[in-house]
């Protein structure tokens, strides 16, 4: 099922590739609920009135797809929209629910390797570790929170599931354009558990 989704990016970085996802969404795209190539340029109104905008594009969403480029700590927006999306708003006499978000994160110079390394542990499970210096505080206080009592994939080594165990997944880029309404629906998915969750709505 489709769902009302918005993207959140860095413009300088990631525009290029919100058009990519917003393309992948196929008939899904019709519920997409953020900017678009055709949408106006923001960037000289005041503070208030690009808040006011953006709120109105993501109240009535359900999904947030945050991309995760080399520049995304530079972006005045994207933590505010995190946050946004994660508190429940109430307008006139109808309140959103807390946004399901997924991370996309975006290939650089031809890969991953300026976010993502990869470990063998001494069970032999495989890690992948995320440079969490990239990240606004908010989206790494959403990771590995899982609460529940089997939160662990591996017990021996204490990994988390990439999908599961963190309310705000990180997907590669390529991983997520092979299938976006999986990932999509997983984050929509979650927000429906959120008791499962220590989350984090403050920057």
């Amino acid at each position: 099922m489709a769902r009302k989704t918005f993207i959140s990016y860095k413009y300088s970085d990631a525009t290029d590739l919100r058009d990519i996802i917003i393309k992948k969404l196929g008939e899904g795209a019709k519920f997409y609920k953020g900017e678009t190539a055709e949408s106006p340029d923001l960037t000289d109104n005041s503070v208030e009135n690009i808040k006011k905008n953006l709120k109105d594009m993501m109240f009535d969403t359900s999904v947030t797809i945050v991309v995760i480029s080399p520049s995304l700590k530079h972006s005045k927006w994207i933590d505010w929209e995190i946050e946004y999306s994660l508190k429940e708003i109430t307008r006139e006499d109808k309140t959103s629910r807390t946004n399901g978000i997924v991370g996309v994160i975006m290939k650089y110079n031809g890969s991953y390797d300026w976010i993502l390394s990869y470990t063998t542990n001494s069970d032999g499970c495989r890690s992948r570790n995320i440079n969490d210096s990239y990240l606004h505080p908010i989206i790494n206080k959403n990771r590995f929170n899982l609460s529940t009592d089997n939160k662990y994939s591996c017990a021996s080594c204490k990994t988390m599931n990439q999908l599961s165990g963190s309310y705000i997944s990180l997907i590669d880029e390529e991983e997520f354009l092979a299938n976006p309404d999986k990932y999509i629906e997983n984050a929509f998915e979650k927000s429906k558990a959120m008791s499962d969750y220590n989350i984090s709505k403050q920057r």
